[in-house]
């Protein structure tokens, strides 16, 4: 259903309510207030024809995805706002899209989002008469005021989530989600940043035409307060841009520092074990020469055991067992043997 709702006011009064409007009615009026949602090309055109509105600006509302922006069209003022809000089911933030067409004595509201419930709005200045009877400015100074308060909202939920990652990234431990959140955080800045920093301008433009176009006194005044939330929010959009860069380097060094340690931790760890692997290469050295050493004198002691060993057999043919200088001659091959081996062992280092 595209046309939500459809009335026109005297004296801020509705008067006429309706699917269509007739010229008369029209003509009869202090202001025609049509509201449209999601409208088809055909339901739009029929309104552009009615309120004679140009083609440049029906094209935009038609295809939407349109920036913030204040345009003029010859005596119809076309106005681009992006509301926004949390959702909380899915943890992000949401843009709609809002497009006025305002005239003389006609507003003409265009939506692409059930967000703001500009139905709400309308009822709530209807219980002003006073205010609503200054006309189609009226109706634009209370929508941008809907819209911008919305923002609120959208920041205080921002400024929690800047805050938790900055409690994470002081706690000592950097998660491993701590930078996704930062980028996904600082997308959701950025776009809320496009939706909202031409809104302090597009104020002012209004503020600027008001004496040219008789604007009431009331309404200038609550543009003024519109602009003055709408730079407060901007500032804070401008912080949150910076915190959240800010943040994004912390995190980058915070993650440096710590593979940086885990490299100190992994050298050190390889040094020890390097350190103990000479240690034990050094002990395996020390007792292979005890083993030389030990092996050496074996050999040693062996040759001498041997001959004595030969000759104490005791047999009655053996040669040289009755020679006088049998027992010298054993003496001292006993010691020439190990003195050879001694000499051997010695020039091979193994003594």
């Amino acid at each position: 259903m595209a046309m939500i709702d459809n009335a026109i006011y005297v004296d801020g009064r509705r008067v006429e309510s309706s699917s269509t409007l007739s010229l008369d009615a029209r003509r009869n009026c202090d202001l025609a207030w049509i509201g449209l949602l999601r409208p088809d090309p055909r339901e739009l055109e029929s309104v552009a024809t009615e309120f004679d509105l140009h083609e440049n600006a029906v094209e935009d509302a038609m295809k939407g995805h349109q920036r913030a922006k204040l345009e003029r069209y010859g005596d119809t003022l076309f106005v681009v706002l992006r509301p926004a809000w949390y959702d909380a089911d899915q943890g992000t933030v949401e843009f709609g899209e809002v497009h006025l067409f305002v005239g003389d004595r006609f507003v003409v509201s265009v939506r692409h989002a059930d967000r703001p419930d500009l139905a709400a709005l309308r009822a709530r200045v209807e219980q002003d008469p006073e205010f609503l009877a200054k006309g189609s400015e009226a109706v634009t100074a209370a929508v941008l005021d809907e819209v911008v308060d919305g923002y609120a909202p959208v920041v205080e939920v921002l400024q929690d989530e800047i805050d938790e990652i900055e409690d994470q990234l002081f706690a000592g431990h950097v998660a491993a989600d701590v930078s996704k959140r930062i980028y996904q955080l600082l997308s959701e800045v950025l776009a809320f940043q496009r939706a909202t920093k031409p809104v302090p301008a597009m104020v002012k433009g209004l503020l600027r035409g008001a004496d040219k176009y008789a604007v009431d006194e009331d309404v200038q005044h609550r543009l003024r307060d519109v602009m003055d939330h709408a730079l407060r929010v901007t500032e804070r959009i401008d912080s949150f841009r910076a915190l959240l860069e800010n943040a994004l380097t912390l995190h980058s060094t915070l993650v440096s520092q710590e593979q940086n340690e885990a490299m100190r931790r992994m050298t050190s760890a390889s040094l020890a074990q390097g350190e103990e692997s000479r240690q034990l290469a050094r002990a395996a050295h020390q007792q292979g020469e005890e083993v030389k050493k030990i092996s050496s004198w074996a050999a040693i002691l062996f040759a001498p055991g041997l001959i004595a060993g030969v000759y104490g057999m005791n047999f009655d043919h053996m040669p040289e067992l009755h020679w006088r200088y049998g027992y010298p001659a054993a003496i001292v091959a006993m010691l020439a043997l190990a003195g050879v081996l001694w000499v051997v062992f010695r020039k091979r280092n193994w003594l």
